[in-house]
This record gives structure tokens, sequence and C-alpha cells, in this order.
């Protein structure tokens, strides 16, 4: 545990964001999506920045503000976006997984949803049984509101829960009893809503695996399909909020691993499959089926069912996938809007992939979704072969192997029960950009 307690990338993407350049901006985006076109199902991201109270953990893009009257100008601009990104792919692009994401998408008023969707519908082609999910504030919605994202078209929720011990939520600015979101699940499920998923977090401030085996404990009798639970990255030289985060309040790395274990543990009694690093699912959820059938993908929403298929994302900050190529929207909202006004897309950084990029990806990606990396499967790909080509990175493994975190087959990687704790570990030996990069403090701890 001493030994792993490092920094390092999630690894939603590969490269990771932070080596995202400059010099690939809205030419080089609106060029790939005219080569992509419109044929091919799309993914979707619409990142809604706005939250009425500040969350000291938070260091996603967003707007602290009780003015709700900034919606609007934000959604004249996200029309605009939408038109120049499907003039570009030449048509209505089917679409197989819609995400609204923030901030918090719930900031909007209902009037303000149902002209977003009706947007979205108008230049994009929602298929039948598209994913179409969308991260909830509880603080934010009754069960009105959510018959209203029913009627949307929304079949999936999110809800950010994250504690439910009151001094946690005291400590980091977020209250919300536990009784108000077990009435909203409750509706939910009512309404029929396809999934539910409990956004968790632990290491934040004043827990301890005491307190956070409650929470584990009263998230199971919820019994959410999924519940995401992501590790705190304390990180006040990059994130203004969580300055006021004491960090001598949060646990330390030995009490967050206990937090992991106890959680995995209990949550696998309470008959939840666990997905990999940071998910867990029911054993009929399609996350959970996908895993068993070795179909499991990874985006910036973390695990997917989907296929591996391109990622538009819409609004500030919003980062798109789309064939070899990354692109990265503004991430300050004026000149977002301002780019926008002026008829141009609003992509300020990205990347083309090199084929050692598309490589490493496939290998990584491999080993976060599967746990396991077939040597066949990337030769005939890639035309490769795996032991003579990551020759270095097979002697870092070597270390890896001897503490029982994979086990090194004659033609496989096996990530063990043991190393899926320390799954990014594993990634970060294909790693190319970090093992040539010293400095790390960009990154959360990962553990």
């Amino acid at each position: 545990m001493r030994r792993h307690d490092v920094a390092g990338p999630r690894y939603t993407s590969y490269p990771t964001a932070d080596r995202f350049v400059e010099a690939h901006q809205a030419p080089q985006h609106l060029q790939a999506l005219a080569q992509r076109g419109a044929a091919q199902p799309l993914s979707v991201y619409v990142h809604i920045p706005f939250c009425e109270q500040l969350c000291y953990y938070c260091a996603c893009n967003k707007v602290i503000t009780r003015h709700h009257e900034r919606a609007q100008p934000y959604l004249a601009a996200l029309e605009i976006e939408m038109d120049l990104v499907a003039a570009a792919l030449g048509g209505h692009a089917p679409v197989s997984q819609l995400h609204l994401g923030g901030g918090s998408p719930t900031f909007l008023s209902d009037a303000e949803l149902g002209t977003l969707m009706t947007a979205l519908r108008q230049r994009f082609r929602l298929l039948p049984g598209a994913e179409l999910s969308i991260e909830v504030d509880p603080r934010t919605v009754d069960a009105g509101r959510l018959a209203h994202l029913k009627t949307l078209g929304f079949n999936r929720l999110s809800f950010g829960v994250q504690d439910f011990d009151a001094a946690v939520q005291k400590a980091v600015h977020r209250v919300q009893p536990i009784e108000s979101v077990a009435a909203l699940m409750r509706a939910a499920r009512d309404l029929g809503f396809a999934s539910i998923s409990v956004d968790l977090i632990y290491g934040l401030p004043l827990q301890t695996p005491a307190s956070f085996a409650r929470t584990i404990a009263q998230v199971a009798e919820l019994r959410p399909d999924r519940i995401a639970m992501y590790a705190y990255a304390h990180l006040p030289q990059r994130f203004k909020p969580q300055r006021r985060i004491v960090a001598e309040l949060l646990p330390p790395a030995g009490d967050k691993l206990a937090m992991l274990s106890g959680a995995i543990s209990a949550l696998l009694g309470e008959g939840y499959a666990y997905i990999g690093m940071d998910h867990f699912a029911l054993p009929d959820d399609p996350l959970a089926v996908a895993k068993r059938q070795g179909l499991l993908h990874r985006n910036f929403q973390g695990y997917s069912t989907q296929p591996d298929c391109d990622l538009v994302g819409l609004g500030v900050s919003a980062i798109s996938r789309v064939g070899a190529t990354f692109a990265q929207n503004a991430k300050a909202l004026d000149e977002y809007q301002d780019l926008l006004h002026q008829r141009q897309l609003p992509v300020q950084r990205g990347l083309a992939l090199t084929r050692d990029d598309l490589l490493r990806r496939a290998v990584i990606m491999a080993l976060m979704c599967q746990g396991r990396l077939e040597f066949e499967s990337i030769a005939s790909s890639y035309l490769v072969d795996v032991p003579s080509y990551f020759a270095a990175e097979f002697e870092r493994l070597g270390q890896l192997a001897a503490q029982g975190l994979v086990v090194l087959e004659p033609d496989a990687i096996q990530v063990t029960p043991l190393g899926w704790y320390f799954v990014r570990a594993v990634a970060m030996v294909f790693d190319r950009y970090l093992q040539a990069d010293a400095s790390r403090e960009r990154f959360s701890k990962i553990i």
C-alpha cells in the first residue's frame, strides 16, 4: 500500500487530458467530424456548469450562482454549438447514449430542460432504446421534477450522494438527509426509470472506515442499480474550493484503503458485482452483463456498456473523442459563449493520436475494463509482438507480478483480485507520457 500510494491518472482516456495541445483547435475538430460523418451512432455529453451551492470537494468545471437567468445565454450558445457540430457531421447523426452532467443539470428549470432536449432532438436522432441519463442533485428536485424528466425521455438517473454522515456532509458543505434521497429513489422507481445510480466519495474529511461502512450499508438498503464510488482527489493547488477543506481532517491512506476494501466486501455481500476500480452494479444490470461478456468500455464518464463509439462533448470545458482525435472546449464560460456568438466552435486544445498512442490506449483500456490483456488481439490489430514492443514495460510488470498484482501468462497479462485495488498502477506501466515525466502533482493519489 505504501509503495503504490502515488499520484496517477484515472484513465478515462489515453492519452490523458493533460497531454492535449493548443495546436489542435476548431479546424482540426471540424475535419475529424467531417471525416466521421453521420452514419454511425454517437455518444453525446452535455455539460451544464451551474450550481447554486459550492461543494468543497468539487473539481468539476462549474459556476456557482443563484442567478438562474444566467442559464439562458448559455443555452443559446449550446444551440449554436449543436448547429456547428451537426453541420460538420453532415446530417442528423444517430445517438445511442446521451448524458447531461455538470455542475448540476437540475439547476435548469423544467422549461429550460425541455428547451434543451428539444434542441438536441432537432439536431441529432436519438435512437429507440438509447440511454438518456442525467445527473441529479437531490437538493434541487422533488417527485414532480423527476416525473418531468421522465416525460422528456430520460430513462436513467444518477444521484449525487457522496456520504450520508451528517458531520461529513457539513465538512464538505453538502447537506442532504438520507430520508430525502430515499424518497426520491422510491419516486424514481415508481415512475419507471430503467436505472438509478448513486455516486459516493471516500477519503472526505472526517470519514472513518466505520462511518463509511454505515453509509455503504444505507446505500445498499436503498438498492440502486449502480454505485459509482470515487476516491477523493485532494488537489487544492489546482482546485480553489478544496482549500476550504482542512487537510488534517482527511483520512490517511490506510483508512482510505480500508474504506475501499470494506465497501467492496460489503457490496459483494449484498449481491453487487464489482465492475472495476470505482463501479458496482446489480448482477442483471447491463454494466454487470457487459463485464461478464467482456464488452465493458471506459470513457470520460467512467465505465460504460456502449460500444467504443465516438463521443461528442457539448458545453464549456466538454471533451470530444472523434476517431483518433480528442478536442476540448474553452474552460471559461465567457470565452466559450463569446466564440459561439461569433459562430466559431469553442475548441481550444486537443490531440491527434499517433499509432503508439492508439496501441497503448488499447492495452490500458483492456486492463482497466477486463483486467486482462490478450496478446493475440493486440498483435492482430496493431501488427506488433507485444512482449518485444513493451520489453521495458514487462520488466516493470515483473515487479508487480512479484507483489501479486498481475500474473504474466505466456500469451496474456491477468490482473489479480488484489491487483484490482491498484489497477491504475498496472495501467500506469504502459503510459509512455507518464514514464517520461517525473512530475505527477496534477494527478490524484491512486489509493
